[in-house]
């Protein structure tokens, strides 16, 4: 058997008086699709960013494929996530100054990789998930829909392991939603990256292999999504 790409056990994290975590645990195989569901202010959200290393847990281990992340230092996470986990988060969170091909470009010019060759890639990627024509146009003047996609491909530029996915499709509409969510989880399965996905809708969620319920920042049984 091989070892989770991903076990994060007994997290707590508390910002002030409000409680997030509560021991909350979860493992993720690698190329797994899992969904996290409950309620609002359940911690769904804060345990996507201790997986991601955005923030550390105050109890509790998060190891990523081998290596304790809670233990890295800011610097380092930020490395690891730039290099091995790609995140997507509720309306894209694209530079709006940059176009397209810029935003998609990105993690790896952050690297220092050759500008003309970063941009082929990012090219390959947009046309890979149907927005090439988009390319040359600011983030701040695509769509919904075109900016996921762009958000998507900037994600998995660096053919990441991880791809960790707030509320994808929190901004669009039912269609759009769907659409999503179809070229993240194909788009995910190409380069065989693991996809966890934080969501309140169902419909999301069924996309996944398995289904995971934050309730008051604690985990219950995994459940088998039909």
């Amino acid at each position: 058997m091989t070892d989770p790409l991903v076990a994060a056990t007994g997290l707590h994290k508390a910002f002030g008086r409000t409680v997030a975590l509560r021991g909350a645990s979860l493992t993720i195989e690698p190329g797994e699709r899992v969904a996290i569901t409950g309620p609002s202010g359940s911690g769904k959200s804060t345990l996507l960013q201790c997986i991601a290393g955005v923030i550390a847990p105050e109890a509790g281990t998060v190891t990523f494929d081998g290596t304790r992340v809670d233990a890295l230092s800011a610097d380092d996470r930020t490395r690891l996530r730039r290099r091995e986990i790609g995140l997507v988060l509720q309306f894209g969170r694209l530079v709006p100054e940059l176009t397209a091909l810029e935003n998609v470009a990105l993690p790896l010019l952050l690297e220092r990789r050759d500008r003309h060759a970063s941009a082929t890639v990012a090219r390959g990627w947009l046309a890979h998930l149907g927005v090439e024509e988009c390319a040359e146009s600011l983030a701040s003047d695509l769509s919904g829909g075109e900016g996921q996609r762009v958000a998507i491909a900037r994600a998995l530029i660096t053919a990441p392991k991880l791809v960790l996915a707030d509320e994808p499709t929190g901004a669009l509409d039912t269609v759009g939603a769907e659409r999503t969510m179809q070229v993240l989880v194909e788009a995910t399965g190409d380069i065989g990256a693991a996809l966890v996905v934080v969501t309140h809708d169902n419909r999301v969620a069924a996309f996944a292999d398995r289904e995971v319920v934050l309730r008051d920042g604690r985990t219950d049984a995994a459940e088998v999504v039909a």
